[in-house]
Parts: structure tokens; sequence; C-alpha cells
């Protein structure tokens, strides 16, 4: 279910969601946003609203470090993120190995991408989509180019909705 897109553009971070929420054949549109501020932060989520709502309301992100961003996501950024997921009864272990869920992150006009394996990515390309329409978004993210980035990101989302079940508006957008 689900579809993020996020775009790094002139020192800013674009992030739109969809508002669906599926459970086997059953569909809501959800007024809990998929995409949303945590202080400086923008996030956007896909894997569980659960997930999502101890990102949004419990995780105290620290400050990020001026001189690597890359070097603190990956470490005081992922841990924080860890701890949480951990305490509030969201991640699990299987076999010795934890797994949370898969986001996006926008902090200091950079974009990054957190897997279940809590490993963050950056791509080349400047921008990034999760989420089972993701496939679709970065079709469309990648013909885009000469557009805004807020309308790429909502001609991405649209794209995902149009070709994928698991998508639907309306779509959310936040620029930091």
């Amino acid at each position: 279910m689900t579809c993020i897109v996020g775009i790094e553009h002139d020192g800013h971070v674009t992030i739109g969601a969809d508002s669906i929420g599926i459970a086997g054949l059953s569909m809501t549109v959800r007024a809990d946003t998929k995409v949303f501020r945590n202080g400086e932060y923008v996030m956007g989520f896909t894997s569980s609203f659960r997930m999502g709502q101890l990102l949004r309301y419990t995780l105290v992100p620290p400050a990020p470090l001026d001189w690597d961003v890359d070097r603190f996501m990956a470490t005081d950024f992922v841990s924080a993120v860890r701890d949480c997921l951990r305490d509030g009864g969201y991640a699990r272990t299987d076999q010795g190995s934890e797994s949370g869920g898969t986001f996006l992150v926008g902090i200091r006009g950079l974009l990054y991408r957190i897997d279940e394996d809590y490993q963050i990515a950056r791509s080349v390309d400047l921008y990034d989509a999760v989420g089972c329409g993701e496939d679709l978004a970065l079709g469309s993210l990648h013909g885009s180019g000469d557009l805004e980035p807020a309308d790429r990101v909502e001609r991405a989302l649209a794209a995902a909705a149009h070709h994928s079940a698991g998508v639907s508006p309306p779509f959310h957008v936040i620029s930091v």
C-alpha cells in the first residue's frame, strides 16, 4: 500500500504522500497523513501507520551534524529511530536481525531513504519513492524534470494512483 515521493531541489526537500490505508480487500482514506514535519525534518512513511505515528509523535530526532550529514543520519539518527520503534513495540527481531520499516526523510536540503534494515540511501537522481507505487512514481519523476518540485511530486503520485490499486488521493505535499 502507498506511495511516498521525495525530491531534493535548490537546498530544499519536497515530500508527498497518498492517503490510503489498506487491509486485505478493504481500504480507508485516512485523515492522518503519511507525510509530516518533526522538528526540522520532513518525513513520509510506508510500511505501517503505527510506525508513522511513532516517528511523528514519539521520535525526538537529534540535531544533525553540519559537517557530515550522511554520517549523522547513518549513526545518530538511525539509533534514535531504532530506539523509538523498539520502545514503541514496532521493531521486529528475527534470528538476531532487527527490522523496522521504510520511509523518506528530508533534512538540511538532503533527501534520505531509510529501509527496513535501517540503512540510509541517497539517490544521485535527487529524487526517490517508496511503497507499492514506487516504480510508477520513479518513472514519472524521471520524465518530469522541467516542472516545479511540488508539481513533479503531485504528478508522480497521480501516475502511481492511476496504475496501482494500492495508491489513492487525496495527496499531501510538504516542502522544507
